[in-house]
């Protein structure tokens, strides 16, 4: 079995470095940087939300927190990590983030719904924030939260559950549809007849 990645990993030195320099407060802001594209990096974030590092995981929160940190989705569909110096291609086989935790308020138009990511961003869904729903293997509802930058929570299965049971039956375009409300708007699941 191999080790963890560490420091003295050459490219986690280098990504290290070039984000040494930067306020420890809030995102960096990746979507003003435009390094050049240095290729890929055997990274990857597996479908349970594990990051691994030249296929071993990367066991320490505070790393994985500092490269979500510095993701980005690019016009051609592809996360990259960005730093002021350079930009890697890194493998996600589902979702960047996993959302983890939920706290509902209220109901109705007014309900309130947020969530904790497993790198622990706070998301509120909104207008910035939707919801999406896809169909996974067997015809299982996946359940997505905007997060950032294009970017992407899979809803944990068992907060899915919880996420449907908020579901409601509403018209849109003379069709009824199955559709959660929260942060003002109405988030479709999918038409009431194949509910």
């Amino acid at each position: 079995m191999s080790a963890e990645p560490s420091e003295t990993d050459p490219t986690l030195r280098r990504l290290g470095a070039a984000l040494s320099h930067l306020p420890k407060r809030g995102l960096p802001p990746v979507e003003r940087w435009d390094p050049p594209d240095c290729g890929a990096i055997d990274m990857r974030i597996a479908a349970d939300g594990t990051w691994f590092h030249d296929g071993t995981p990367i066991r320490r929160p505070k790393l994985v927190k500092l490269f979500a940190s510095i993701l980005r989705r690019e016009p051609d569909g592809r996360i990259v990590l960005v730093t002021p110096v350079e930009k890697l291609g890194i493998t996600v086989e589902d979702a960047a983030f996993l959302a983890v935790e939920m706290a509902v308020d209220g109901d109705g138009n007014g309900r309130r719904i947020s969530f904790r990511t497993n790198v622990d961003d706070l998301v509120p869904v909104d207008a910035e924030h939707p919801l999406r729903f896809a169909q996974g293997e067997a015809g299982a509802l996946k359940p997505y939260l905007h997060v950032r930058r294009g970017l992407w929570a899979l809803v944990t299965r068992a907060l899915a559950y919880d996420l449907v049971a908020l579901g409601e039956e509403r018209e849109i375009d003379g069709a009824s549809w199955l559709g959660i409300a929260a942060g003002g708007l109405f988030h479709p699941i999918a038409p009431a007849e194949a509910a």
